[in-house]
């Protein structure tokens, strides 16, 4: 069956979304999904977004009946509103921030650990699941409302952070196929994605709008993440090209910090009054601060608004208790806390580590966002920070107006002589660019429209341990090979140059993977025997027993590397036998802007 159209899917950390257009149309026309699920029992509804919680109910839920959903499920996990609402509730029911667990090495993703801290008999699932999950209902709803037209079939552009390393990627891939989403999806970086619906909402003008070597930074702030990414405006062939040029870490800080701390801030004027709260309250408050903030910040918003919490306990009976916040103060607040003015070399602010630490996501101990945009852009300069001639906010935080102008406001005192201007002259669907976006490029990689350029966003490596003499209790040192260099085009390849390396075959090993954003230099054959936390990431290793080469009676054959970037954004790393015929290949999806 031919495909009728492109799907684009924005997989959030708070929110997930889905657009659409028709595939065969001169022009595209992008369409909001609206997305049943349940904002309470027996009571379904269409919103344009999907909160990203699920929430696992007790073995025999009471009233199940009452979320028996349209379309088949293989959960009994209930996704959306409702188990958004059930967060403040039951915490230790519901799943969230499963997204930002997909990229945090130190935790086995396949494994059950969510909801985390959850108490033993509560039923848990892993990060991959629950991201399964959300994919599954977004499928399943649609394939209720165009039946004829099953996803399966259809073009899917699947987003990401750009921040994702390797192995985040491939782990979302595995959630997306397991959903039942297309073998052939194509997974488009968040921040692209944003690009691509300014794109679609300027066309053709965008050159008129850009020039030769302007820099364009994507500051994407949304619920639970903070995602940087550099575009430069290039020239190909006489004609402006559009070239990604940095991505950022993966910061933890978003619209939810904000909530939270809010929530602190009002807790204290709680106290004021007499009022102290139970953990419950606590986590009621959370959420009722964040519709306060929501209103105080967005389109005519009021003055002030009430904050209120159920009554609980012997302190607080029945009722409600309520204080009134205002929208200059909670401004400012969020402002400064989040948005502070800070010099060009200031760095984020780390706290001093405590022998013992709680296992847990690694948010950031910092939460001023321009500390974040300043280190981006050192560390991304050449001789010099990278000075962005353009901004594009996106993500729910910057629907307010007084963030926008903060950051600009930061901007100019960094460069008082290049001044960066922001993209965003016309109206900015803030909730669903990203989704929208997607599918943008979907229907534009169809039809021959502008794409951003850049191949791989991080340069690769793999670990080798160093020969010598064993000394008890210590490992020996560890070098890292470069074997793929920044920037490397999809569909290419290249030898590593490099001694003889031996290769341990017929028995389990551990390989070691390594990625950096900012070792732009790095060549393939290039070892580092030093590094930073900052300058070297690990991604992941892989432990695995690779078939013996019967030519070498030997725990090691010699071996030297040649790499390869598929066309579908596959690492390929062959080790190639320099004494026998022998080849062993181990893969890793380094996908960042699909192209075919």
């Amino acid at each position: 069956m031919a495909r009728r159209f492109v799907v684009g899917i924005d997989l959030g950390t708070t929110n997930s979304v889905l657009a659409y257009t028709p595939l065969d149309i001169e022009k595209p026309q992008v369409e909001v999904f609206e997305i049943p699920q349940f904002v309470a029992p027996g009571s379904l509804e269409r919103l344009s977004v999907l909160p990203s919680f699920a929430f696992l109910p007790p073995e025999e839920p009471s009233g199940s009946e009452a979320f028996r959903l349209p379309w088949p499920t293989r959960s009994r996990a209930i996704i959306g509103e409702f188990a958004r609402l059930q967060s403040a509730e039951f915490p230790e029911r519901t799943v969230v921030a499963a997204k930002s667990w997909l990229c945090y090495r130190r935790a086995d993703r396949h494994q059950p650990i969510l909801p985390w801290n959850a108490p033993e008999d509560v039923p848990k699932i892993s990060p991959v699941t629950a991201s399964q999950r959300f994919l599954e209902h977004l499928a399943g709803a649609w394939d209720a409302a165009f039946p004829d037209a099953p996803i399966r079939e259809q073009l899917v552009v699947l987003t990401v952070p750009a921040s994702f390393d390797a192995v985040a990627r491939e782990l979302t891939r595995e959630a997306a196929l397991a959903a039942g989403l297309p073998d052939e999806l194509v997974l488009l970086e968040e921040p692209q994605a944003a690009f691509y619906a300014w794109l679609a909402s300027v066309g053709d003008s965008w050159r008129k709008r850009l020039k030769l070597h302007d820099r364009l930074l994507v500051c994407d702030v949304g619920g639970g993440t903070t995602d940087l990414t550099l575009i430069e405006v290039a020239e190909e062939a006489g004609e402006l090209v559009l070239q990604r040029v940095a991505v950022g870490k993966h910061l933890l800080v978003g619209g939810d910090n904000m909530d939270l701390a809010l929530a602190h801030w009002v807790a204290e004027r709680f106290r004021e009054k007499g009022i102290d709260l139970d953990p419950w309250q606590s986590i009621a408050l959370w959420h009722s601060c964040r519709a306060a903030k929501e209103k105080l910040l967005g389109d005519d918003a009021p003055e002030r608004t009430p904050v209120t919490i159920l009554g609980r306990g012997r302190r607080l009976v029945g009722g409600t208790q309520r204080v009134d916040v205002e929208r200059e103060h909670v401004l400012q607040f969020l402002t400064e806390g989040f948005f502070p003015a800070c010099d060009l070399a200031d760095r984020p602010r780390r706290q001093a580590r405590v022998g013992f630490q709680e296992l847990g996501l690694p948010y950031e101990p910092d939460t001023a966002i321009t500390r974040h945009v300043a280190a981006f852009l050192t560390d991304h300069g050449a001789d010099a920070p990278a000075r962005p001639t353009h901004v594009l906010f996106n993500g729910g935080v910057f629907k307010a107006p007084a963030f926008r102008r903060r950051v600009l406001e930061v901007l100019q005192r960094w460069f008082p002589d290049h001044v960066a201007q922001s993209l965003l002259d016309t109206p900015f669907d803030f909730d669903h660019a990203v989704a929208r976006g997607a599918a943008y490029y979907g229907w534009a990689k169809k039809h021959g429209g502008v794409r951003i350029r850049g191949g791989t966003a991080r340069s690769y490596y793999i670990g080798i341990e160093s020969a010598g003499l064993a000394i008890p209790g210590a490992p020996r040192p560890l070098r890292a090979l470069c074997v793929v260099p920044f920037g490397m085009e999809e569909g290419t390849e290249c030898d590593v140059p490099s001694s003889e390396i031996g290769l341990v075959h017929g028995e389990p090993a551990q390989f070691r993977f390594f990625s950096s954003a900012v070792r732009k230099q790095d060549r393939p054959g290039d070892i580092l025997t030093r590094w930073s936390e900052e300058e070297l990431v690990e991604t992941t290793s892989l432990e695995t027993t690779l078939p013996a080469d019967e030519a070498i009676d030997e725990p090691y054959v010699p071996v030297k590397f040649r790499s390869r970037i598929t066309e579908v954004g596959m690492l390929e790393l062959w080790c190639v036998s320099t004494r026998t015929p022998g080849r062993w290949k181990l893969e890793f999806s380094v996908r960042d802007e699909p192209e075919s």
